[in-house]
């Protein structure tokens, strides 16, 4: 089988942000679900997912942010920070920032291409591509798996990523595939 190009960043596809009984849920995370698994297939070995995960002790903003979310001050292992689908063997990255591109991630993808999917399109989906961007790499951000903390706030973020253009590319589950 023949992978499409670049590497595929699943950002942040795990139970907190899918339970519909989470203060963090993103209201469209099944529908997104479906098409990154078609874009983890079409991309192959060369995929990385990502975690966010509360910090062991908070400092700066954080510490208010987590005042007003202390049910996630959890441990890395805890269950509300599990990916909702098995990774096999691509690398997961976890980070205590919104953002997950910095050496690590840069590490993995070298000078990319980069697609990138996942959850919430307005918090750790752009704080993730802007800097991706802004390193030199080319972008595409597959809007239709991409789910926000709203409908409204989902589609600001792409029209925000949008701005970058020719850095960043927002486009579809379907245009990827058909690449």
């Amino acid at each position: 089988m023949t992978h499409l190009p670049g590497w595929l960043v699943v950002v942040d596809m795990q139970r907190v942000f899918g339970d519909p009984d989470s203060p963090w849920t993103a209201p469209r995370f099944e529908e997104t679900r479906a098409r990154v698994r078609r874009l983890v297939a079409a991309f192959g070995e060369r995929v990385v997912h990502t975690r966010f995960v509360a910090p062991r002790e908070p400092t700066g903003a954080w510490v208010g942010y987590y005042e007003q979310y202390p049910f996630a001050l959890q441990p890395p292992d805890a269950p509300l920070y599990d990916l909702v689908d098995d990774p096999g063997t691509a690398r997961v990255l976890s980070a205590t920032t919104f953002g997950k591109w910095g050496p690590e991630l840069a590490g993995v993808v070298g000078a990319g291409p980069l697609t990138v999917a996942g959850v919430a399109t307005d918090c750790c989906v752009v704080s993730t591509v802007l800097p991706a961007a802004d390193a030199g790499l080319p972008v595409r951000v597959v809007a239709d798996a991409c789910a926000g903390s709203s409908d409204d706030d989902h589609r600001k973020a792409l029209d925000l990523m949008g701005l970058y253009a020719p850095l960043v590319e927002v486009t579809t589950t379907d245009a990827v595939l058909a690449g």
